[in-house]
């Protein structure tokens, strides 16, 4: 409670001697396997978010498998485009921005980034069902007139292995979709993309080591932030483009700083402040920054009640200390 009143304060301070600048105060707002009602809508809106990313789903069998599975009625309803357009259009009645960001899930869970294809023809496959399952929600974004397109998701392998695609590819899309285009990036990776030019902003799944401590201080993480942060400004001034963090989070356990993308389940114990402190860490060190255009908070459940809690060791700030500073922190901004 200490420290959530501290932060609060010298936010307030800072915010007082400086001028205010609209962010994406974003959530990543979670699939889910019914349609959603004003009440799913409402925390949210009292988080003081203005950006919302809606994340339908394809899956892959296996890391080399040529088909993207898509919008099927074997998926959940939020997964697919119907229940994308129906999370999106409740969301915007409430004036909460959107992001479309389709993603995709290998089975077992194995990294995205990993992708790759063993042969041209296969490649072909993939590409082609790729760009199948990307237009059908570029196709959606322009119809609900969404602010943001994210046209991938740590697919590291993906993008260096067909850079002729891509280029190709983002210029079908923007036949398509005439709002503005990121890619979500993995923290590893961000500065090998090579078509950020053709895109609006540089999306950063901004899962950064910062601190091997065990219960790290505000300090130590700052310092920790410091040589990614001169990497990620040293890019956004070469290339002429803003960041967007697609992804931020830190889960309520001991050594959040550490591996931050890490969402094992075994071996975690409990630790509420230290993401409370993770996340203030992150706020000062960006959000101030001209060239930086906010984040997405991972992740956002819809059934706000049942979420995240005061026992919770996962990425979710809902029902924990953390939630009050990101509510905080995002009226700052607004």
């Amino acid at each position: 409670m200490k420290f959530r009143l501290l932060c609060i304060f010298i936010g307030l301070l800072q915010f007082s001697c400086t001028s205010q600048v609209q962010k994406m105060n974003g959530v990543s707002f979670v699939a889910a396997p019914q349609a959603i009602d004003q009440t799913n809508i409402e925390p949210v809106i009292k988080l003081n978010a203005n950006y919302a990313a809606i994340m339908p789903f394809g899956f892959l069998k296996k890391l080399t498998a040529t088909e993207v599975i898509h919008n099927t009625d074997r998926q959940w309803f939020g997964e697919t485009r119907k229940g994308a357009k129906q999370y999106a259009e409740l969301l915007k009645k409430n004036n909460i921005k959107i992001m479309i960001k389709p993603q995709i899930w290998v089975w077992n869970g194995e990294f995205t980034g990993f992708i790759a294809m063993e042969n041209e023809e296969d490649w072909k496959q993939f590409e082609a069902s790729y760009e199948s399952f990307i237009l059908e929600y570029a196709s959606l974004a322009q119809e609900i007139n969404a602010e943001v397109l994210c046209i991938g998701t740590e697919l590291h392998k993906f993008v260096a292995a067909r850079p002729e695609f891509w280029k190709q590819f983002i210029t079908k899309v923007k036949k398509v979709y005439k709002g503005k285009l990121t890619y979500a990036e993995n923290w590893d990776s961000f500065d090998k993309v090579p078509f950020w030019k053709q895109l609006d902003f540089i999306g950063v799944d901004a899962y950064f080591p910062l601190s091997d401590e065990k219960m790290p201080s505000l300090q130590s993480l700052q310092k920790g932030w410091k040589p990614h942060k001169e990497k990620i400004e040293a890019l956004t001034k070469k290339l002429d483009r803003k960041v967007i963090f697609t992804e931020y989070g830190y889960r309520s356990m001991d050594y959040t700083g550490k591996e931050p993308w890490d969402s094992s389940r075994k071996g975690k114990t409990l630790n509420l402040e230290a993401q409370e402190i993770a996340l203030q860490a992150m706020y000062d060190a960006f959000w101030k920054e001209e060239w930086f255009a906010g984040g997405f908070i991972w992740k956002w459940f819809h059934n706000y009640e049942k979420s995240g809690g005061t026992k919770n060791t996962q990425f979710t700030p809902q029902n924990k200390p953390a939630e009050e500073i990101v509510r905080q922190h995002y009226k700052l901004h607004q």
